[in-house]
């Protein structure tokens, strides 16, 4: 159903100001000037503030005796405050351990800026909308605070910057940045992943270094719509690519905080016996002195940008070639980017990356469906 609004018509003329409200403008109005003013900015002014920019406009408007004498058209302002009669969806946002109720838009719109630069391509925004929407409603219907419906840290749920942290990030951009990320909201108004009739995990990352990667080789847990596909057009990422080099004593001490029992003596180049890969590329397992490890074992203890890596012996040390940047399940960033490059839409990414998902308005009711194994939160820090 379309939703209604109530404008509220502020309007100038030379003999005084005269407000009226009405449930329709006409946007062919004719002999009129406008103020340039988005809806967001008029709605944080003060009642103060309307009133003193209506005063100034009244004044700076006020014809002289010679436009008076030549009959010019009347002078007219209309600024327009939209209402909506039915209450806006708002959400829980834990933010240093308090609660703030924030306009789902709004929220989504810092999420969008906190998770992906504004300089990517506006369907590759509106794709990240949609897996962000679908985040923030999977986790009202039940998720991880008892207060909050999700909190603003990356680590946990979604990154979430303040208004203030982002015109910090963005500077003079700000303004141009924020009517970009609030327009892919809009263009995607309520439309949400589901699989099955249940919304999905929509979880995503930086860039995947050429392939996805399937969640049950990263969280033990198969999902159908997480599967490993090829992810081409990355390589522009800050960290498409990294090395970390450590000596073979850090080596082992490393890899005996994982495994005591790991046997590893006479020359370190022989100390890696075998490697198994996952369909993504990943490392799926890793043996070295008898004893097996995990690629996301070896990622986190090695510090690694990703488990996509080659593990090499030489000049006295361990060299850890690095693809990729995150957990590589789902929506690669990079890669949604480079897509929507190729002029494909946000429809066209989301189905890519997350097979056989279907977008619907969330007005839907959805069936309950548990969190993918354990899966952190959709980028754990690892966003573009």
């Amino acid at each position: 159903m379309q939703q209604k609004f109530r404008m509220f018509l502020y309007i100038i003329r030379p003999i005084g100001i005269r407000v009226k409200i009405c449930d329709y403008v006409n946007q062919n109005t004719a002999h009129s000037r406008g103020i340039d003013l988005s809806e967001r900015t008029v709605l944080e002014m003060s009642v103060i503030t309307k009133a003193g920019l209506l005063a100034l406009a009244a004044v700076l408007l006020l014809p002289s005796a010679q436009t008076t004498q030549a009959a010019q058209p009347e002078p007219l302002i209309v600024i327009v405050q939209k209402r909506q009669d039915a209450q806006e969806r708002t959400l829980r946002v834990l933010r240093d351990g308090s609660v703030e109720e924030a306009a789902l838009d709004t929220y989504l719109a810092q999420v969008v800026l906190s998770e992906m630069p504004a300089s990517f391509a506006p369907e590759a925004l509106k794709a990240q909308a949609v897996a962000a929407r679908t985040f923030a409603c999977r986790q009202t219907a039940g998720g991880k605070h008892e207060n909050a419906d999700v909190c603003a840290q990356s680590a946990c749920c979604q990154a979430c910057l303040t208004v203030e942290d982002l015109r910090a990030r963005y500077e003079d951009g700000f303004e141009a940045a924020w009517d970009k990320a609030l327009a892919a909201v809009r263009e995607t108004q309520n439309e949400v992943l589901t699989y099955e009739g249940a919304l999905i995990d929509a979880v995503y990352f930086s860039c995947s270094g050429g392939s996805t990667e399937d969640a049950a080789a990263v969280w033990g847990t198969d999902v159908p719509y997480l599967r490993a596909v090829e992810s081409p057009g990355e390589q522009d990422a800050a960290k498409y690519e990294s090395r970390v080099c450590v000596t073979a004593e850090t080596f082992t001490e490393t890899l005996r905080a994982l495994d005591a029992s790991v046997q590893l003596s006479g020359d370190p180049g022989g100390w890696v016996q075998s490697v198994t890969r996952t369909p993504g590329g990943g490392v799926d397992t890793l043996t070295a002195g008898d004893r097996s490890f995990s690629g996301v074992q070896l990622r986190k203890a090695f510090g690694l940008n990703s488990t996509r890596f080659t593990l090499l012996y030489e000049d006295g040390a361990f060299s850890f070639d690095v693809l990729g940047y995150g957990h590589r399940v789902g929506m690669s960033q990079y890669g949604a980017d480079a897509i929507a490059r190729l002029g494909f839409d946000y429809k066209t990414i989301l189905r890519f990356y997350y097979r056989g998902a279907s977008i619907e308005s969330m007005q839907t009711n959805f069936k309950r469906q548990s969190r993918t194994g354990n899966a952190p939160s959709p980028q754990a820090g690892e966003s573009a």
